[in-house]
């Protein structure tokens, strides 16, 4: 029986590490939130980047390129700096 207590406060206190959240002028977000944000602003970064050396009509269809380009920088902003 004393196994069984055992396991079940150990199965309890798996969740008990830090938030994955960060303060923002004392409000706090979801780090995936500020992720997502620097990846939209990354985006634009490349998309203005591709607009000045006149490449984007060689990436193929623009409604699938941009949304993965965001989704690269966002999980990529997360495993760098918040994993």
């Amino acid at each position: 029986m004393k196994k069984k207590q055992l396991f079940a406060v150990t199965v309890a206190c798996t969740g008990c590490s830090r938030a994955p959240s960060i303060s923002i002028i004392g409000s706090f977000f979801p780090v995936w939130m500020v992720s997502l944000v620097a990846g939209v602003i990354l985006a634009f970064g490349v998309r203005s980047l591709l607009l000045r050396y006149r490449l984007e009509s060689e990436v193929g269809p623009l409604a699938l390129f941009y949304p993965c380009v965001v989704a690269l920088f966002t999980c990529l902003l997360w495993l760098i700096f918040f994993r």
